[in-house]
């Protein structure tokens, strides 16, 4: 009890050295806490962020996996062998069954979608929005076409399809049209060509009795001058003997299109030239996988939706278990767009990180260097009280309490400020985090050459049933605001930063700030203990006398 009433009264008595202390231990304090807060936040961002928002997924061959385990069994310092290549790609393609599969193979799944595309050619009656004068898709080049690719067959499969097969079965659309079924309005809302609106006319039905029931661009129709109810005749993109006759349901309005014009890549890849329908029409005009079997024309697009990101663990390990090869990879676009948008948050928590570091060690050592000369200052107070017989450890201990007393209501101020301060600071900070990440992207474009070019494919979270591809995302977190920065990237594909943090202080951030306060009252004093053990009170006493 002596020990603690002394030094209490040493605290009242010394009170502009305790103040000085005070004041720094409350910067260290401040400092600690916006740091530990920013911290805390981008922890809290990267593990919860997605707890509470759905996540897709989706399964895709590792080409790059097999394709390097082809080179390496074929290296002979010579050409490439491109026939194992090809076959090492071969067959690969999951099909419609094998999705369906693995969707059952795992309880995390709560709903699937998914898409299927093919080639169209055009015909005299219906022709394709283009800028070009000479059109491709006629009758007749489309005869010639397909008689020039299909008298030989052998070159066609070395060349054409090989090829494609090589790139795993996404290669350029064939045709002048790309037809693309839907399983549901979940998988039409994500469409690959970006967000669109009805302008007459109704969107297909997903039965049988609505097969052959399609939807067209409003320039497509304008183009050709085909309304609500009319009926258009299209080939198949490999056999132009092949037509199909197909009823226009209704004429939509692209919002946002995810490739803007095609250029240089052919009609098919142009948006004005989708053709929408459902997977019950391609199955009618055997187009679809289930009907044909997969091909490099049959782009087949499937989509797990799982509950959350814990959801998306489980789904990738059980499908796994459930036989899938390491030939095949699960990702999911929602994790690492997020991921993505995590990187100035993260890059500011290290940047905190540096700088907690930096303030504690100035600031303990300073403490240390005012602790020090504090005792040599009462260094008579020491020798009178251990020549009366107060032992040099209890002498020590008043010491330590007194700038534990001084150091915990530094803190108290120090925490309090942080805590007031550490929502804007910490804004600002991740603010200027953001800016350097546009410069960045915006020297990219300029390095690339591709700022000019527009029409860039737009990101945001498709994890939630019902958003608009594109559209900014709400990807909320305890720590985060769901504000975003919308950028593109250097291929123009846009990021969503996350640009605004609520970097609270909880009860975790609180606990470490008493670790902190601890841990300088123990440094700081650790040397003003060591030179009161080393002093001798009788020397003292003369030494003063």
């Amino acid at each position: 009890m002596f020990v603690i009433t002394n030094a209490w009264k040493n605290v009242i008595r010394n009170k502009g050295r305790n103040l000085l202390v005070l004041v720094i231990v409350a910067l260290i304090a401040a400092a600690a806490t916006i740091g530990l807060s920013i911290r805390q936040s981008a922890q809290n961002a990267r593990t919860t962020g997605l707890a509470d928002t759905t996540v897709t997924a989706q399964i895709s061959l590792d080409r790059n996996t097999l394709l390097a385990a082809a080179q390496k069994q074929g290296a002979n310092g010579g050409q490439p062998d491109f026939q194992a290549l090809r076959k090492s790609l071969a067959g690969k393609q999951l099909s419609l069954a094998d999705y369906q599969k693995y969707a059952k193979a795992s309880s995390a799944v709560k709903a699937t979608y998914y898409s299927q595309s093919a080639g169209l050619s055009a015909t005299t009656g219906f022709q394709p929005v283009s800028s070009s004068d000479t059109s491709a898709g006629t009758d007749s080049s489309a005869s010639g076409q397909s008689d020039s690719q299909g008298s030989s067959g052998s070159s066609q499969d070395s060349q054409g399809y090989g090829a494609r097969e090589a790139m795993g079965g996404r290669g350029m659309q064939s045709g002048d049209f790309k037809l693309t079924g839907f399983s549901s309005d979940t998988a039409v809302d994500h469409a690959t060509n970006g967000k669109f609106t009805m302008s007459s006319g109704k969107v297909f039905g997903y039965d049988k009795v609505s097969a052959g029931q399609i939807i067209i661009s409003k320039a497509l129709a304008q183009f050709n001058g085909i309304a609500v109810g009319d009926t258009i005749t299209v080939a198949n993109a490999t056999d132009s003997t092949k037509t199909y006759k197909l009823t226009v349901a209704g004429i939509y309005t692209n919002t946002s299109a995810a490739g803007g014009t095609s250029g240089g890549m052919g009609n098919a890849a142009d948006p004005d030239n989708a053709i929408y329908t459902s997977m019950a029409t391609l199955d009618s005009l055997s187009l679809s996988s289930a009907s044909t079997g997969e091909s490099p024309e049959m782009q087949l697009n499937f989509t797990y939706v799982v509950s959350d990101k814990a959801g998306y663990a489980a789904f990738a390990k059980d499908v796994k278990a459930a036989g899938l090869s390491s030939d095949y990879t699960v990702s999911s676009p929602d994790v690492e767009e997020y991921e993505a948008s995590l990187v100035p948050l993260d890059n500011l928590a290290k940047f905190a990180l540096t700088l907690l570091l930096i303030v504690l060690g100035v600031g303990g050592a300073v403490l240390v260097a005012l602790n020090v000369f504090n005792i040599r200052e009462r260094k008579y107070e020491v020798g009178v009280l251990t020549a009366i017989g107060v032992r040099k450890a209890k002498v020590a201990a008043q010491f330590v309490f007194e700038l534990l007393i001084v150091t915990m209501a530094g803190l108290a101020l120090g925490a309090a400020a942080g805590a007031a301060a550490s929502v804007p600071v910490s804004n600002h900070l991740l603010a200027s985090q953001v800016a350097a990440q546009q410069s960045q992207q915006a020297t990219q474009l300029a390095q690339f050459g591709r700022g000019m070019q527009g029409g860039g494919m737009p990101s945001g979270s498709q994890g939630q049933t019902g958003s608009q591809p594109g559209g900014a995302s709400n990807a909320q977190g305890p720590s985060t605001t769901g504000r975003y920065e919308r950028r593109a990237s250097a291929f123009g594909k846009a990021t969503d930063y996350v640009s605004s943090i609520n970097s609270t202080v909880n009860v975790s951030v609180v606990g470490e700030l008493v670790l902190i306060g601890l841990a300088l009252t123990v440094i700081s004093s650790l040397a003003a203990v060591v030179v009161i053990m080393r002093y001798e009170p009788l020397q003292i006493l003369a030494d003063r006398s």
